[in-house]
């Protein structure tokens, strides 16, 4: 299954994360394997980015190849300006690709990882 991991970690996490991996690829280790991940600095910045209504626009394209917006906003429900505006984020920040035939979101899964502490 193709699936992308969002996280939440701070640059240091993401950048001992990287040196792990190339540690491991030049080592010539053959049992790892890179993970396409996305990370948000925090659990508000994910939120503000995968509010509700750009989820479900993912959702809807996961495992769908390219779709119009059109298509897209008929699927979500929603006013096809209103679903342009957030594809247009999404493609921006990466996390979804415009193509010749519209737009889609490469992956068939999306896996959530992150922890919720107790306030101090």
């Amino acid at each position: 299954m193709n699936t992308l991991l969002v996280r939440i970690a701070t640059d240091d996490e993401i950048f001992t994360r990287i040196l792990e991996a190339e540690r491991r690829v030049l080592a010539g280790d053959e049992t790892f394997k890179a993970t396409p991940s996305y990370n948000f600095p925090s659990y508000d910045d994910m939120y503000r980015t995968l509010s509700p209504s750009r989820l479900a626009i993912i959702t809807t394209l996961a495992g769908q190849g390219a779709l119009s917006i059109r298509e897209v906003a008929r699927r979500v429900g929603r006013d096809v300006q209103a679903v342009h505006r957030d594809v247009t984020m999404l493609i921006k920040i990466g996390m979804i690709d415009r193509t010749d035939k519209g737009v889609e979101f490469p992956y068939t899964r999306i896996h959530f990882e992150y922890d919720v502490e107790a306030a101090a």
